[in-house]
């Protein structure tokens, strides 16, 4: 579910299933398709919309100097799930997560070949996001500060498609009325609120009837099946920033309270959510991405299953104003703004310093994909 993220401009949420995600909310999981060997290239292997190129392991920066730890903890996660020739492998990787990154490093080379990710026209530069979950407020009861609810899917979702708009929701009495009972929780702004949908998942402090408080997650359940709506590139359009970043967004909100029910209104689409628990042992994971497992910070990405399957590990290099990335990481999400060959949102975890960072990142990207040698 990416979980969907990053910037505000291009995206909507992530892809977690983005729940996760620059970021827009995620698509529900879908099969992923195994590259073949065909056309001309000898040693290419095309997919849908990518082809890759073999390449040296010499080829991956910094491929060295990875301590590749938190990465074996992703590597773990989606061997719950393995698809495709990577089922055969997770037996080594369980038996390597207690080995030391050099131990995991030599077997990566014995095991896997690198291949570079480019467009089927053969550009090998893309683009990088961000996204995260947010940790946010909330009230299982209306309150006269926190009135702004978040639904789950309401009856007769699937029936009707699209369904009302973000307007109509907070406008027609038959929406109003297809929603009634339909609130998980109620928040004070409604501008996190959006924030919350565009990324698709987030950890909610909820106050209870009786004045206790617990975390809980709300994930990604669907959404009104209306296009999203950058609200920072209706702000860009208009001339009226220059700064498209979600702080930008709330400065001019802040000199414009007038017009934020104008701004809410730009995106028509609504996303829905479910209540999960959040247990001791689940609090330092994320939310599960479209592959159906728990997304790790800084190890998960999502990109478009026609280009890379779910579970498939990655290289990653990226340099920008916001950070230098040159790690491994594993494809795990996607996100409906997360589009073409070489395009990833990277999970960057949770809380208001991971928001700043998926707010800002947009930087060039470049993939190689690892992929057993056994299944060339």
């Amino acid at each position: 579910m990416a979980l969907i993220v990053g910037s505000l401009v291009a995206c909507g949420s992530a892809p977690l299933g983005r729940p996760t995600a620059p970021v827009d909310e995620v698509l529900r999981p879908a099969p992923s398709p195994t590259p073949s060997v065909v056309g001309p290239v000898p040693g290419t292997l095309y997919q849908a919309k990518s082809r890759w190129v073999p390449a040296a392991w010499s080829d991956l920066p910094g491929f060295a100097d990875d301590a590749l730890f938190d990465a074996w903890n992703a590597w773990l996660k989606s061997c719950e799930r393995p698809g495709g020739p990577f089922a055969t492998l997770c037996g080594d990787v369980r038996r390597l997560s207690i080995g030391s990154a050099d131990e995991q490093r030599a077997w990566m080379m014995e095991r896997l070949q690198p291949f570079r990710i480019e467009s089927p026209q053969g550009e090998a530069t893309g683009l990088l996001t961000a996204y995260y979950e947010p940790m946010m407020d909330a009230s299982r009861l209306p309150t006269a500060t926190f009135n702004v609810p978040l639904y789950q899917p309401p009856a007769g979702l699937a029936q009707r498609k699209p369904w009302y708009t973000r307007q109509e929701m907070d406008t027609l009495p038959e929406a109003q009325a297809a929603l009634q009972g339909r609130a998980i929780a109620y928040m004070a702004d409604p501008v996190d609120a959006l924030v919350l949908q565009i990324q698709g998942s987030g950890r909610i402090r909820i106050s209870q009837p009786d004045g206790s408080q617990r975390w809980v997650r709300l994930a990604y359940a669907g959404t009104n099946d209306q296009p999203y709506r950058s609200v920072g590139r209706w702000l860009l359009d208009q001339g009226l920033v220059r700064d498209a970043s979600w702080p930008g967004i709330k400065a001019w909100l802040a000199q414009n309270p007038q017009r934020q029910q104008e701004l809410l209104w730009s995106n028509p689409r609504m996303v829905f959510f479910r209540e999960e628990a959040i247990s001791d042992r689940d609090s330092g994971d994320g939310p599960r991405g479209a592959q159906g497992v728990a997304l790790t910070p800084g190890r998960s990405i999502a990109v478009d299953p026609a280009s890379i399957p779910y579970g498939t590990p990655l290289w990653l290099a990226s340099s920008g104003p916001q950070t230098s990335l040159q790690k491994l990481v594993l494809a795990q999400d996607t996100g409906s703004a997360i589009t073409g060959a070489v395009r990833a949102d990277y999970f960057v975890g949770w809380g208001p310093q991971a928001g700043e960072l998926a707010g800002r990142l947009r930087q060039p990207l470049q993939l190689w994909a690892l992929w057993p040698k056994s299944a060339k």
